[in-house]
């Protein structure tokens, strides 16, 4: 006889695996939740358009097992297991234990740092931790009570009448939750914290909106009000990558997305993403990706006409 946890873990992936279809990523008619699904164990992005960054938010996997890779640093989680993730990174990930016949089924269900700020409101959980040494992402176990608000949340594809109303109490829930969870002080550290992190996290901003320039380490480190050094070890501590790998992994899921979506050629997705050499983008890119840019494409586009 199942237990309870085991019967919702059961509900979620029908109706994650019904409103998914096809292998990949989609969004869904609930604000912030994002259905996937693959067939296949495969390196991808996975990442929203157009920066490829996994954006605030929890990844909660219904089925199989994936590994999510940050820089140097990879999060395995499961079933029992979500991944949080409190600031925008550049990934890329590997659905593992997957077949046709029993595919990787996640969700995604991205937050507003400001809905993390009105729960902090509260009294109870204002108090901050006082370690520095964050990493950008966690696994934490999912327990009864996590898992009962993301069937919730889940369900209401089935009721779309009830979203406008019933989507923001149950994300607003969940949140609540990571923050009374095993890692919650990640999350109140890095968006309400200040200090360190704050100061990181303004820098990668900045990276973001300015990731086809050049820029010297200097800059980075002015931006965030510290010596070269200790912006240097604060923001790997923090992203699991030097400055130079983010930007690099910016610009490689930028182009990525630029040949997938608008069909750019090599040369030209190399000079927009910031790139002065095609050949030095090709190299990079087969580094990241496994493969040269044009079996990329050829290769996305041979599995999506399966």
């Amino acid at each position: 006889m199942p237990t309870h946890y085991n019967r919702m873990q059961q509900e979620l992936a029908e109706l994650v695996g019904r409103h998914t279809g096809m292998d990949g990523y989609r969004t869904t008619a609930i604000p912030h939740l994002g259905l996937s699904r693959y067939s296949a164990p495969h390196f991808s992005s996975f990442a929203s358009p157009p920066s490829g960054l996994y954006n605030p938010s929890i990844g909660i996997v219904v089925q199989g097992t994936k590994s999510v890779i940050v820089g140097d640093h990879r999060f395995t989680h499961g079933p029992l297991n979500y991944l949080i993730t409190p600031m925008d990174l550049p990934i890329i990930f590997e659905a593992l234990d997957v077949s046709p016949e029993s595919p990787s089924l996640s969700c995604k269900i991205e937050f507003n740092p400001g809905l993390v700020l009105e729960l902090l409101n509260n009294d109870e959980l204002r108090a901050l931790s006082k370690n520095t040494e964050e990493r950008g992402m966690r696994v934490s176990k999912l327990d009864d009570s996590m898992l009962d608000a993301i069937v919730r949340l889940v369900r209401l594809l089935d009721r779309p009448i009830d979203i406008p109303v019933l989507a923001p109490l149950y994300t607003k829930e969940i949140v609540y939750r990571i923050l009374h969870g095993e890692n919650g002080n990640l999350l109140k550290n890095i968006v309400a914290g200040g200090g360190l992190s704050l100061s990181i996290k303004q820098t990668i901003e900045y990276m973001m909106e300015h990731f086809t320039d050049s820029f010297r380490i200097e800059e980075l480190a002015n931006i965030a009000n510290m010596s070269v050094p200790s912006f240097h070890r604060h923001f790997k501590e923090l992203t699991s990558m030097t400055p130079i790998q983010f930007q690099k992994q910016l610009r490689l899921q930028e182009a990525r997305r630029l040949m997938l979506s608008e069909s750019t050629d090599v040369a030209d997705t190399a000079y927009r993403v910031g790139y002065e050499s095609p050949t030095q983008f090709s190299r990079e890119f087969s580094r990241m990706f496994g493969v040269p840019p044009r079996e990329d494409i050829k290769r996305y586009k041979r599995d999506h006409e399966r």
